[in-house]
C-alpha cells in the first residue's frame, strides 16, 4: 500500500466515512491513477478534466456514477493532499437530470400488490406505499411502532443535528404528519433519531 493511499484511508476513517464509501473512493482514485499511469500527486486539474470527459464521452457513464468519481477526487485533493484549488471550477460536479416520478393509478397499484405472492412482502410493500416510506425508514420499523387503535405508525428517522427534520409528506401523499421532534423519540429507538407519527389511510386493497 502506497503512503498516499494509506493517508487517504486514515483521513476517511477520521471523518467516519462508511466502509463502503471508503472502498468506493479508493477504487475511483486507483482507476484515475491507472488511466494516466502516474500517482495522483503528480496529476492536476487538466488530468481531472480529461478524466471527467473520458468517463462521460467514452465510458458513457451515468451522471450519478460520474458524481461518485468527482466526490472521490474532491476528497483526495482537498482533504488528503490539501490542494488549494478552486474546487467548483477544477473539479466540477455533474448536474443530475431531474425526472418526475411516474404516478401509478389505484388500479395499477392494486395490480402490482396482487402480483406479490408472499404475504409478508405484500404487507411490507403495502405499508411502504400507504405511509410513503423510504427504504431507510421501512427497515427501521418495529411491531411496537404500530398503533392500531389510532391507525398510526411511528416512523423513526435518522437525525442529523442542525439539519432539521426531513420533510417527506406532500399534498398528494396518503399520509399526514402528526408530529416531528428530535427529542420525541419512541421507546423502540436507542436515541439519535427523529420520530414522526404518520396517520394511515386505507390503501388500495391488495
Amino acid at each position: 500500500m502506497t503512503p498516499l493511499r494509506l493517508r487517504m484511508i486514515e483521513d476517511m476513517q477520521i471523518r467516519n466515512l462508511a466502509p463502503q464509501t471508503q472502498a468506493t473512493y479508493i477504487d475511483q482514485i486507483a482507476r484515475f491513477a491507472r488511466h494516466f499511469g502516474r500517482s495522483p500527486e503528480l496529476l492536476g486539474p487538466p488530468e481531472v478534466r480529461a478524466w471527467q470527459l473520458y468517463l462521460a464521452r467514452e465510458k458513457r457513464l451515468a451522471a450519478s456514477s460520474i458524481s461518485v468519481a468527482v466526490a472521490a477526487l474532491r476528497f483526495l485533493y482537498t482533504v488528503t493532499l490539501r490542494r488549494t484549488w478552486a474546487v467548483e471550477d477544477d473539479i466540477p460536479t455533474v448536474r443530475q437530470p431531474r425526472k418526475l416520478p411516474e404516478v401509478l393509478s389505484p388500479e395499477e397499484v392494486r395490480t402490482f400488490l396482487q402480483a406479490v405472492s408472499s404475504l409478508k412482502h405484500r404487507v411490507i410493500l403495502t405499508v411502504c406505499y400507504a405511509a410513503g416510506l423510504r427504504v431507510s425508514e421501512a427497515v427501521r420499523l418495529k411491531a411496537t411502532a404500530i398503533d392500531s387503535p389510532r391507525m398510526v405508525i411511528r416512523i423513526c428517522i435518522a437525525w442529523c443535528p442542525g439539519a432539521g427534520s426531513h420533510q417527506m409528506a406532500n399534498a398528494g401523499s396518503p399520509v399526514g404528519r402528526a408530529s416531528s421532534s428530535p427529542s420525541g423519540c419512541c421507546r423502540a429507538c436507542s436515541g439519535g433519531c427523529s420520530c414522526a407519527s404518520w396517520s394511515m389511510r386505507s390503501p388500495p386493497a391488495p
